[in-house]
């Protein structure tokens, strides 16, 4: 099914762009959540129209993001957490923990931004990568210390 896209999307492409996607994932993702069209003609010619303010309005969220992630590469992140006799901790720090500190120094990051693969189980000094845009992507500092 061949979609234009309104906003940017990682690994498919930029605003305005036409790309061709599953019926699936358009019908279930991209439509319902306004982040892509159709490709009609009528469709088609609109989005020409658009591309500009588009691409104007993409411009300002990156340039935003960008302003946003130099903020946040300053952050630096400590957990103190009871720790077994090998160096492992007793629970974890998760994503939630993350945006929590995060949210506490004023940044307020929403926990599935946050690109924490799996909880960090082990004492240490973590680069944990936020999505704030589709290319723009800091990592914050996370610092796990015995208690």
């Amino acid at each position: 099914m061949d979609v234009i896209l309104r906003q940017a999307v990682a690994n498919l492409g930029h605003p305005g762009d036409l790309v061709k996607v599953s019926p699936g994932f358009a019908r279930n993702f991209l439509l319902p959540r306004g982040i892509a069209v159709e490709a009609t003609e009528g469709n088609k010619r609109r989005i020409a129209q658009e591309k500009a303010r588009l691409e104007a309005a993409e411009s300002s969220r990156r340039d935003s993001a960008s302003e946003l992630a130099t903020r946040l590469e300053q952050v630096s992140l400590t957990f103190s957490a009871r720790v077994g006799d090998e160096g492992k901790l007793f629970g974890s720090v998760t994503a939630t923990d993350i945006a929590e500190q995060l949210a506490s120094q004023g940044f307020a990051i929403e926990k599935r931004l946050i690109d924490l693969h799996e909880p960090i189980k082990a004492l240490g000094v973590y680069r944990v990568p936020v999505r704030l845009h589709a290319d723009v992507r800091p990592e914050v500092k996370v610092w796990v210390i015995k208690q």
